[in-house]
């Protein structure tokens, strides 16, 4: 037998911005339509600009052997869940076509594939059943299922009265447990807290070893290369990167952009309901330099955008955040942190420069990555992940010449007085 489980060849999916995707229609739905055809048709001619196609996925092709655990990474809008919602079956492709070879369990977001009204003990009988398992394959599973998911008090209550941790938990423990030979999984894991998370981990570590294979996407670089030894790098929907893990991962990090004196925004991949957006972005250290020192103040600018009248400061909240190349959030800066600026207040124009200083920037030498939100009456309306880069350079922060170690001592620098008590 082959020891191929996925081959995808020349695989694209093309939207088209502006139309809907084909679907079950109502008679009435089909009626309309016939009358109105001749009317679109004309509406499509004078505005082919606000209907034009868009390749979520172009030309992607890999393969992935039985047992290997393939990381996929790229920034948010590459085509990463596309391309796993086509090999699950739920979106066709435009092009291409995708080859996998055995039972292929997903995980795509929060409670995929489970009945809201259904208890969870249902939902585990029913995964199972749409895997093709027999009823008592799913039994001799299920104990180990429920004890994973940690969910046993609740195991007869409908899903719908779960909260998202606990519908993550018991979706991730039916997709690993029920033994498919090909495992999906997308970003769902950021759901989780940090133990379970580890869980997570050790058990696809496990299904692996046990010669399944694993499709794992997400943001979090740590966990990527510690499941992972082998990667592809997703870009605008093609694959740009393909190889060892390490070497795709210091390819996707190297791309995000360097922060500049004013760095302008629109065509970073963002999402949110952009009632309100971030235009420019900035760092410099307070001699205007475009890098940061540990003992220097660090000052971020930005200028924000709406559309909306009357938009009170008090009615949004900004923030960023800065996280290390594996994806370790460090530090978050946040105007909820900043007492003058809640009590003093002021209305959003169309454009609003804000600028957030620190007295001294507090990480060691390196490379981080900023992340940046905004958010109007808790709606997350713009959000861009990784989105720069900024440098701190080396400074003789204690006065002594001494820096901790960059790999044993942690991020942090902290001011310290020692003396003989």
């Amino acid at each position: 037998m082959s020891d191929l489980a996925i081959r995808v060849e020349k695989l694209g999916k093309q939207y088209r911005i502006g139309a809907t995707q084909p679907g079950y229609r109502t008679f009435r739905e089909a009626l309309i339509d016939g009358v109105t055809a001749p009317i679109n048709r004309m509406r499509g001619l004078a505005h082919t600009a606000e209907d034009r196609a868009i390749w979520a996925l172009r030309d992607v092709s890999f393969e992935v052997r039985r047992g290997e655990v393939l990381g996929i990474i790229g920034r948010n809008g590459a085509g990463k869940t596309t391309l796993l919602r086509i090999l699950s079956r739920i979106t066709e492709p435009t092009e291409g076509c995708a080859e996998l070879y055995g039972r292929v369990g997903s995980l795509l977001e929060v409670g995929t594939g489970f009945h809201p009204e259904l208890t969870g003990r249902d939902n585990i009988d029913l995964n199972g059943a749409i895997l093709g398992m027999r009823k008592a394959e799913i039994g001799r599973k299920f104990d180990e299922i429920v004890a994973f998911a940690e969910v046993e008090k609740f195991i007869d209550t409908p899903v719908k009265h779960y909260s998202s941790g606990m519908h993550m938990r018991l979706a991730f423990a039916v997709a690993a447990h029920l033994e498919p030979d090909i495992l999906l999984v997308d970003e769902v894991l950021a759901v989780g807290d940090a133990a379970f998370q580890r869980k997570c981990l050790g058990k696809m570590g496990e299904v692996a070893k046990e010669g399944r294979t694993v499709l794992f996407v997400s943001h979090n670089m740590t966990m990527i290369l510690n499941l992972c030894r082998r990667g592809i790098l997703l870009d605008n929907g093609r694959i740009t990167a393909s190889g060892p893990i390490d070497e795709v991962v210091e390819r996707y990090l190297s791309s995000a952009v360097p922060a500049t004196l004013i760095g302008r925004l629109g065509g970073h991949a963002r999402d949110g309901s952009g009632g309100i957006r971030f235009k420019e972005f900035g760092v410099t250290d307070d001699q205007g330099n475009p890098w940061l020192h540990p003992n220097r103040p660090a000052i971020f600018r930005m200028t924000l955008e709406t559309d909306v009248q009357g938009l009170h400061s008090s009615q949004v909240t900004v923030a960023f955040a800065v996280s290390t190349s594996f994806g370790e959030r460090l530090i978050e800066f946040h105007t909820k942190f900043d007492k003058e600026y809640q009590s003093e207040g002021f209305v959003f124009g169309k454009t609003t420069n804000l600028i957030c200083r620190t007295s001294e920037f507090p990480l060691k030498p390196g490379t981080y990555y900023l992340s940046l939100y905004v958010d109007c009456n808790g709606e997350l309306c713009d959000r861009l992940k990784d989105s720069m880069r900024i440098e701190v350079r080396e400074a003789d922060y204690f006065g002594t010449g001494a820096l901790p170690s960059s790999s044993t001592q942690g991020w942090l620098l902290l001011e310290q007085r020692w003396r003989r008590d």
